[in-house]
């Protein structure tokens, strides 16, 4: 089979779908790669790193596409990028997809070209999101890198750190939501010494956070996380007083609820932060809004907001190695065996099917868009 991958042209993406080691597995199982020209340097790989591992190096994306059964992405098409998708009339996408927050527009070009589209967040392996729990990491991680920036008094902030310091006041962190990306940033945010309290609206699941944490964090650390459900009440009082809120709310492959409100953001305080990291399933908090690398924050009413639809591409190395990590295998198996012997071995795989022979398969991503849903079947 023909696989192939193309640079990034989202703001500041800097990640790549094949490493050359990735590429050194293909070839090794007789498959061609083709990469597009320049598609790792923003990793810190070379063209002659990938030729080196067996690719052929292509002058642009569309070629590539012309030529690959199936093109390896990071992030979603972006509307220039949809002459790369007429050339992959009827062959497979494999990337991130976020359909359910995408333009609808996306989704009608993958339906009018028949593209196999399979999504990266919604594969399950053991009811997990195996593809997307290494960006969820790395983005709880920042979230609190980003947030204890802006907190800073030359961006606008509260002028506190995440630090502790005796006599002094530290950084109040309110994280919305239990899972991967909320776990990660309390965890971060603990470990620089920050008071951090996690809403999970779950009590089994905030039971497993608060154990999960202790582990990691134990003696004076662990007593500055707290583990809460969702009590309206609570939830106010804390927000009132936080330096920082994260919103690390999902909904498997459909859009993210809106758990805060205006009011809620009305009463914080001047100068807080808010990162909501939800923002790819279209935010969790009111007020978000995309924004990009080079156009970080956007200020209402005096407190910070940092929306980055893909905050991972500025650590791409750290990035496309865990990523590819879970993907690859997945990738292997598609170009050994084929697109549908694969689905029809393993249902979690068959989940990432987002789009199929022009019709949308995936329910979260119909009901989000107002479009007809068809169940997965093979002929």
């Amino acid at each position: 089979m023909i696989i192939g991958t193309i640079k990034e042209v989202k703001d500041n993406e800097n990640r790549v779908g094949l490493l050359p080691s990735s590429v050194k597995l293909l070839v090794a199982n007789k498959h061609e790669v083709y990469v597009e020209k320049n598609a790792g340097t923003g990793t810190g790989f070379s063209d002659g790193d990938y030729e080196k591992a067996g690719a052929i190096i292509l002058d642009n994306a569309v070629e590539v596409a012309k030529k690959a059964d199936i093109l390896v992405k990071i992030k979603e098409p972006m509307q220039e990028e949809f002459t790369i998708l007429e050339a992959l009339a009827g062959k497979t996408l494999y990337t991130y997809l976020h359909l359910a927050a995408a333009p609808k527009e996306l989704t009608l070009e993958l339906i009018k070209h028949k593209i196999t589209s399979i999504a990266y967040e919604t594969i399950e392996k053991n009811g997990r999101l195996p593809c997307l729990a290494p960006m969820s990491k790395i983005a709880g991680i920042l979230a609190v890198q980003y947030s204890s920036q802006y907190l800073q008094k030359k961006y606008g902030g509260r002028g506190v750190s995440m630090g502790h310091v005796k006599g002094a006041d530290t950084a109040n962190v309110v994280v919305i939501g239990g899972g991967v990306v909320g776990k990660k940033a309390a965890l971060t945010a603990c470990g620089m010494g920050a008071s951090v309290t996690v809403f999970e609206i779950n009590e089994e699941r905030a039971q497993y956070v608060q154990e999960e944490c202790g582990k990691v964090l134990a003696g004076k650390f662990f007593s500055n996380l707290s583990v809460e459900t969702a009590e309206e009440e609570n939830l106010v009082k804390a927000i009132k007083e936080a330096d920082v809120l994260i919103g690390a709310v999902l909904v498997k492959g459909s859009k993210a609820p809106r758990i805060i409100t205006k009011e809620m953001i009305d009463v914080m305080q001047k100068g807080a932060v808010i990162i909501d990291v939800a923002i790819d399933q279209g935010g969790c908090i009111w007020g978000s809004k995309p924004t990009s690398h080079s156009q970080p924050t956007y200020d209402y009413e005096g407190k910070i907001y940092c929306c980055i639809t893909n905050m991972p591409g500025q650590v791409p190395l750290q990035a496309t190695q865990a990523l590819t990590a879970t993907t690859i295998p997945y990738l292997l198996q598609m170009a050994n065996k084929g697109i549908e012997e694969t689905v029809k071995g393993d249902s979690g795989f068959a989940q990432g099917l987002n789009v199929y022979q022009g019709k949308i398969v995936y329910k979260g991503v119909a009901d989000a868009l107002g479009l007809d849903y068809t169940e997965l079947r093979f002929s």
